[in-house]
């Protein structure tokens, strides 16, 4: 596992102006695919809610990337960003994000992998509530 000073090393974490505004812009992205998510669990698309809730996540984790000045280029270096800079967001959070990035990448790629409901479900509430909590870091 990449840790924060080799996503530095590597580029893979880069400076750029801060910037409040597509912090924000990035929190009402991740809205945006929340709702989607939603519908998708209405409508039983579980590969699309484990997908679309995924996405919710990362620009979630992003917002606080755009508002501190940095840019990812790796999604595994946006989890340790948080990890390094964010001691709010509990490790239990961390471990989640790491989890659902994984499952997000076993559903798109693995073509012998379904999510099942109770997955979606569970990962549609933890969704939920991340992006509270960045907004109310942001």
């Amino acid at each position: 596992m990449i840790d924060f000073n080799e996503c530095v090393k590597k580029g893979l974490l880069k400076r750029v102006p801060a910037s409040r505004e597509k912090a924000l812009q990035s929190i009402k992205k991740s809205k945006q695919l929340f709702e989607e998510a939603k519908i998708n669990f209405k409508d039983d698309r579980i590969n699309s809610v484990v997908i679309v809730a995924y996405l919710a996540l990362f620009h979630a984790a992003r917002a606080l990337l755009f508002r501190d000045g940095f840019r990812e280029k790796s999604h595994e270096c946006i989890i340790r960003y948080l990890e390094e800079k964010y001691p709010e967001i509990k490790s239990e959070e961390i471990e989640l994000l790491e989890k659902y990035k994984a499952e997000r990448t076993h559903t798109q790629y693995d073509v012998s992998y379904n999510p099942n409901e109770e997955q979606a479900e569970k990962m549609l509430a933890f969704t939920k509530k991340f992006i509270e909590t960045i907004e109310e870091i942001v």
